[in-house]
């Protein structure tokens, strides 16, 4: 069973733009309160962190996505987002929300301390 569900996945031409949501199933967990991330996976392909996000708000994107694509997290409505903006076709994969139980990213490791996944969320990007 997963822990975490992520939404907002679909088909979209290069230029576009979709929003990913990521809820926690699991009770008690409060997003905000510890370092979540984004990652995304393409046929063949390794696993990459695309964006993470901790209790401070301290915010970390991968080279490919930055200025394109935003985190934020949303206690209050116990959501994590992705924005992500002027998608490019090698954007196409699928996307994963996962969660820690560390405070703060600069304390965290990948990926030992990512122990809630989400079963993921796909995204094709046309050309």
């Amino acid at each position: 069973q997963a822990q975490l569900e992520e939404s907002g996945g679909g088909s979209v031409q290069a230029g576009g733009s979709l929003r990913l949501s990521c809820h926690p199933t699991r009770p008690g967990y409060t997003v905000g309160h510890y370092c979540m991330g984004w990652f995304r996976q393409a046929p063949g392909k390794e696993r990459e962190e695309v964006a993470t996000i901790d209790r401070n708000e301290i915010i970390n994107y991968s080279e490919s996505v930055k200025g394109r694509f935003t985190i934020s997290a949303d206690n209050g409505k116990n959501v994590m987002y992705l924005q992500m903006n002027s998608l490019k076709p090698e954007d196409t994969a699928m996307y994963y929300c996962a969660a820690t139980w560390v405070s703060f990213c600069s304390d965290s490791t990948y990926p030992r301390d990512y122990r809630s996944w989400g079963q993921g969320t796909q995204v094709t990007v046309s050309s």
